[in-house]
């Protein structure tokens, strides 16, 4: 159900893709994630020598001290409510797509999805949402039937109209609001196309995002999610194309010869690898997702790996020395 530009998502249609994701997702995640720091939990973290008068013998190891023959205790990872806020760019760019489905929609899919696996067990999800003049901010929900409502929100409720000769809100203005906003340390999700009209033809050079991001990759575990059509990495062969510019209004007509075509997918590729670069310099984890392939599949792995590679960081994270009395 492509959506084109100024058109609204139905309610019925959400509750659909709330379901979809549901099903397909189910089970994944669940909203669980680990604490910030050892205490009283439900989640065991490492094993370590027992110290008598320090360590309760409840929490003694009985598997590890049988085969070491030292008491070990196993420590507990405390129990954190999670809070979630994601940024959803949904300015006038978002609205392009040649595929199964728009940028857009793809957008509040990926939206739909992190807040389904992130919502559980008291966890709260927000959201930012981008338009072409405005920045718009929903509260947290917490359980199901809020959320549905916040999503519903975010899909059918147009912004609010802009004074004549507003300049057009910019992404990194939103991240950096997203960061002034919400002090308490939690999970950010930015979703983009990472688009501006500012061209990189050198991908050390510093994107304008790229600052505002790693300052809230400083304090909060944050995601990037880059969504992308494929008609934008390379045009098709049929002659006479009519381009029109979602963000400034411009329409062009060209005659697409072999030589652009091939010109135009080698400059979009650099420019997606000058994306990617910038975000592992943010140093924050990448998803792709495009309008041509199943995103909850490339969701569902990506998630899957981040919870593996959160596993392997507590592993190795060294246990901090008791003080001495």
């Amino acid at each position: 159900m492509p959506t084109q530009p100024g058109r609204t998502t139905h309610p019925a249609a959400l509750r659909r893709l709330h379901l979809k994701v549901v099903r397909q997702l189910d089970g994944i995640l669940h909203g669980e994630h680990l604490g910030l720091h050892t205490g009283p939990g439900s989640d065991l973290a490492e094993a370590r020598p027992y110290q008598p008068g320090d360590d309760d013998i409840r929490h003694m190891d009985w598997a590890v001290t049988a085969r070491t023959t030292t008491p070990h205790v196993r420590d507990l990872i405390a129990d954190r409510e999670l809070h979630t806020w994601a940024l959803i760019d949904l300015t006038p760019s978002m609205d392009f797509g040649t595929a199964h489905t728009t940028k857009r929609e793809l957008a509040l899919t990926t939206l739909t999805a992190f807040a389904h696996l992130t919502s559980r067990l008291g966890n709260r999800f927000g959201a930012h949402v981008l338009h072409h003049r405005h920045l718009t901010r929903h509260p947290a929900a917490g359980n199901r039937q809020s959320l549905l409502v916040l999503l519903n929100r975010i899909a059918t409720t147009p912004p609010p109209p802009a004074p004549t000769g507003t300049p057009p809100t910019e992404l990194p203005t939103a991240i950096n609001a997203l960061t002034r906003a919400h002090h308490r340390r939690g999970l950010r999700i930015v979703i983009s196309d990472f688009l501006d009209s500012t061209p990189h033809p050198d991908p050390t050079t510093p994107r304008a995002w790229e600052r505002p991001l790693r300052q809230l990759a400083t304090r909060h575990q944050t995601i990037a999610v880059e969504i992308l059509d494929p008609r934008e990495l390379d045009l098709p062969d049929i002659g006479t194309l009519t381009l029109h510019d979602p963000e400034t209004g411009q329409t062009r007509d060209i005659h697409l010869t072999a030589r652009l075509r091939r010109r135009y997918a080698a400059a979009a590729h650099a420019q997606r690898a000058a994306t990617h670069t910038a975000l592992r310099r943010c140093g924050v984890p990448h998803l792709q997702l495009r309008t041509d392939r199943d995103p909850l599949t490339d969701i569902a792995r990506f998630v899957i790996e981040q919870r593996r590679t959160a596993t392997r960081l507590h592993r190795h994270t060294p246990t901090p020395p008791r003080p001495t009395p």
